[in-house]
């Protein structure tokens, strides 16, 4: 018989059990609790939520902000064997109610901030029989219990009798290009990535306090805020409003913030609000995933504040990051090697390995996988390939191991006849002083051809212009592969997730090109 396990014991109890009660697990503008008092409120709630009739493996969706009431029912729901599943604070309530229903969510749990949306939602998911709310919402068409009055309840120390393969939370990916989908996580799952990446990479100790620009409700932002410092008796700085460069620049100053995390998009906000050099004084390591982080905008942000960032890629399948570059062995414009406990592979399109230096579709095996996508045979089956998972990614390695990424599959482009890979004529871009950021995506050319387009946004009071730039990448990119236009923007499209709309951006570029265009290069030699 399997061996017993609960994520909520590893994350909780074995925190009391080896002395931490009276560190704090979780503090910031919401509020501070300690082990003890997390521990408290994790077994009352489980206890009432048991009293409200949930039963194990029935789905909680959470539209909450990021607190410790989040903290509190993502605990509670896993100790009693329930699932737990958090999705976008984002979502309209259009979109929550979708999620109510594909998941069969008995209840759900919202923080004040989207009570009106929660109600909405509510109404429109005829399976749910509960709303756990802060306070009580008017004309809810379901019955409300009060998150507070369940902490208050009698406490019942009882964990259900999980094993390391019992379901334990699902987190819907991004649902911008196609239907969301619910990657189905294991209570094992989450003592991999702690004592992988966690441990092994980011090196995270007691003393810690960690603050995440990426929120919870998604997997870099989940392990970051909750299943990393609750590993080792660490902190989770908790920030509930929207991520901005100045909220989190506070938060981070308050609350003594010694690991910070975000994605390459927020590095380059953070750079462009031009926000002092010693605004991040405390952190003593940043972390970025999501998507690559260009070689130009690493060096501006850690030399402007200091701290090293660690570049990696993880996926809401694999939970958090199992490749990434290491404290002291950053290559700035790689994703490093892979993390220990992880394989890794490139295939061509024929399913063949590739050698070094040549681009492949990465591939990554490892036992923080998600065992499928809930109610999802066939997406299922093209992404979970047996032992291994199929990224999307396009990636090159080179003879060290070391990994740059190229893009999604599905964006490289080809661009006379040879294909090009937008980070690359990005990254060239970013090298210019007056580019904050630059994203490249394909447009069709009068004659129907793909041709690259740049969509750049400038540096604060930066004066340059479409045809300065794009010489600027003649001047070191061959010439197929320099953008035939810049189109300048104040902001990008964003997913649910933080993540740039590219598919977005390639609908905005199908207008760009005129008829006037000229000919059609002749394929380069």
């Amino acid at each position: 018989m399997a061996q017993l396990f609960n994520a909520c014991e590893y994350l909780l109890d074995w925190r009391l059990s080896g002395g931490d009660g009276q560190r704090v697990a979780v503090t910031g503008a919401a509020g501070e609790l300690t082990y003890a008092q997390l521990y408290d409120q994790v077994c009352r709630t489980a206890a009432g939520l048991r009293a409200l009739g949930l039963q194990p493996e029935q789905r909680v969706l959470m539209l909450m902000a990021d607190s410790p009431q989040f903290a509190v029912v993502y605990l509670a729901a896993m100790r009693m064997g329930a699932i737990p599943v958090p999705v976008s604070t984002m979502l309209r309530a259009d979109g929550v109610a979708e999620l109510l229903n594909d998941s069969r969510a008995r209840f759900l749990a919202s923080t004040h901030d989207f009570a009106g949306t929660a109600v909405e939602a509510a109404a429109a998911a005829p399976g749910l029989v509960g709303i756990l709310a802060e306070q009580a919402p008017a004309a809810a068409p379901v019955p409300v219990h009060l998150l507070g009055a369940l902490a208050a309840g009698p406490p019942e120390e009882t964990v259900y009798p999980t094993v390391a393969d019992s379901p334990a939370f699902w987190l819907y990916t991004s649902g911008t290009t196609g239907t969301p989908k619910a990657a189905m996580h294991r209570h094992g799952a989450i003592q991999v990535v702690c004592e992988t990446y966690g441990t092994q990479v980011l090196g995270i100790r007691p003393d810690d306090r960690c603050l995440s620009a990426a929120k919870a409700f998604f997997a870099y932002g989940l392990g970051n805020s909750l299943l990393f410092p609750f590993s080792v008796g660490a902190a989770s700085v908790l920030e509930p409003s929207p991520s901005r460069p100045g909220v989190i620049a506070g938060a981070a100053q308050k609350y003594g913030a010694t690991l910070f995390f975000a994605g390459p998009t927020f590095f380059a906000n953070m750079l462009r609000a031009e926000l002092p050099p010693d605004t991040m004084a405390g952190v003593r390591l940043a972390a970025s995933a999501g998507e690559a982080l260009p070689a130009a905008l690493y060096a501006r942000w850690t030399s402007h504040f200091g701290a090293d960032i660690l570049d990696g890629i993880g996926m809401t399948e694999m939970l958090h990051i199992f490749l990434s570059n290491r404290p002291g062995a950053v290559r700035p414009g790689t994703t490093g090697v892979a993390v220990p406990g992880y394989d890794l592979r490139l295939l061509d399109e024929s399913g063949t390995e590739v050698e070094p230096g040549t681009p492949g579709t990465l591939f990554v095996r490892g036992t923080s996988a998600a065992t499928g996508y809930w109610s999802r045979y066939d997406p299922s089956r093209q992404v979970f390939q047996g032992e291994w998972l199929r990224t999307g990614d396009t990636y090159v390695r080179d003879a060290d191991g070391y990994y740059a990424c190229l893009g999604r599959t599905g964006d490289m482009l080809k661009a006379s006849g040879i294909w090009v890979s937008p980070a690359e004529v990005e990254a060239r871009l970013l090298e210019h002083e007056a580019v904050a950021q630059a994203i490249v995506v394909a447009a069709p050319d009068a004659n129907g051809l793909e041709k690259p387009v740049a969509y750049v946004i400038a540096e604060p009071r930066a004066s340059v212009t479409e045809d300065e730039l794009i010489e600027f990448c003649r001047q070191a990119l061959p010439s197929f592969k320099r953008p035939r236009r810049v189109v300048f923007v104040s902001d990008y499209p964003m997913t649910a997730t933080g993540k740039i709309r590219r598919v977005e951006l390639r609908r905005m570029a199908a207008t760009v090109f005129v008829p006037s265009d000229p000919p059609t290069e002749a394929v380069p030699s």
